[in-house]
């Protein structure tokens, strides 16, 4: 009897210990009584700028992803090229792997688990009408032996029942950035009239499938680029808005794969105009970006580029928690 009470004491105390609020000291509404972090931390706006930037070579004016494999960072152009680019940290091009078994329609982003490379060849803008998206998912062994492997992983988005040509840049079933967790595919999509996005998710197996959207994130801006810490339960975001500001968008200190249940925080990148597209980190401080060439003349002319940027004093503290 007296065991059995005890125990009860034990579980009524305990539930009483489980405070939820915002457990990030670094937020506005930090609560130090907090012991459950409920997502509700909000953040002053800050702006950041880059260690440096370097120009990159004109093979890569087109640079659409980034990821960091084998002690190289990864690229490729977003239209006809089927070459994949290992760059270094100052972004000199060191190795080319092509592709030459497939096609690239629209090649937008580049992901990675622990034995594949994954390429999203979904890109649509223009029209907002395609039947044939994919992600190429390519074994990492055979891929650096210079003989890649590729399977090919079809979708289409469970709420597009409209599959009329639209004018370019209106539709909300574009995809420029994904992360790849265990057995699933993760896609962020820009919705081009609101500036939010759309995260969906289906099966990471060779086949067709229905991606289904799971919620919706105000971005306030368009996401082209996505790079992921699963161990750290952190995902980073890049993009711009509609008037080309660079931002990153920062996902964090979630339960399980509810991306939106932690911290979500917004960062304005000291630049007037921007087109950032790929975005990687090997330890979720240190960040590498990389920019398509963007030329408006007489008024527009800025080069493919890549970046290093430093973010310890935003998320130091969480990730060496």
């Amino acid at each position: 009897m007296i065991k059995n009470i005890l125990f009860l004491c034990f579980i009524i105390s305990s539930s009483y210990a489980q405070i939820p609020g915002c457990t990030d000291p670094l937020a506005k509404n930090y609560d130090s009584n907090a012991t459950i972090n409920n997502g509700s931390c909000r953040y002053n706006n800050i702006r950041i700028k880059q260690e440096y930037a370097i120009q990159l070579s004109d093979s890569i004016k087109e640079t659409s992803g980034l990821i960091l494999f084998n002690n190289l960072l990864w690229t490729h152009n977003d239209d006809h090229d089927k070459t994949i680019y290992g760059l270094d940290s100052l972004g000199k091009i060191r190795k080319k792997i092509i592709l030459d078994k497939v096609t690239n329609h629209d090649w937008e982003e580049i992901s990675q688990d622990s034995t594949h490379l994954y390429i999203g060849d979904f890109g649509n803008n223009y029209a907002g009408n395609r039947k044939d998206l994919r992600i190429l998912k390519i074994e990492k062994k055979s891929f650096l032996e210079g003989n890649p492997s590729i399977e090919t992983i079809a979708f289409q988005y469970s709420d597009q029942t409209d599959f009329s040509s639209q004018r370019p840049n209106k539709t909300n079933f574009d995809c420029e950035a994904f992360v790849v967790s265990k057995d699933s595919i993760y896609l962020f999509t820009k919705q081009w009239n609101t500036s939010k996005t759309g995260i969906y998710a289906l099966p990471n197996t060779s086949g067709n499938h229905t991606a289904q959207l799971q919620y919706t994130l105000d971005t306030q801006g368009l996401v082209t680029g996505a790079t992921y810490l699963e161990s750290k339960k952190l995902i980073a975001l890049c993009g711009y808005s509609k008037i080309g500001k660079p931002f990153l968008f920062l996902l964090y200190d979630y339960k399980n794969n509810d991306f939106l249940s932690g911290n979500k925080r917004r960062i304005t990148i000291k630049r007037p105009i921007l087109q950032i597209e790929g975005i990687a980190t090997k330890d979720g401080l240190h960040y590498y970006l990389t920019n398509e060439s963007l030329v408006r003349k007489p008024v527009i002319n800025v080069p493919q580029q890549i970046h290093y940027f430093d973010l310890s004093s935003v998320l130091s503290q969480y990730l060496n928690k």
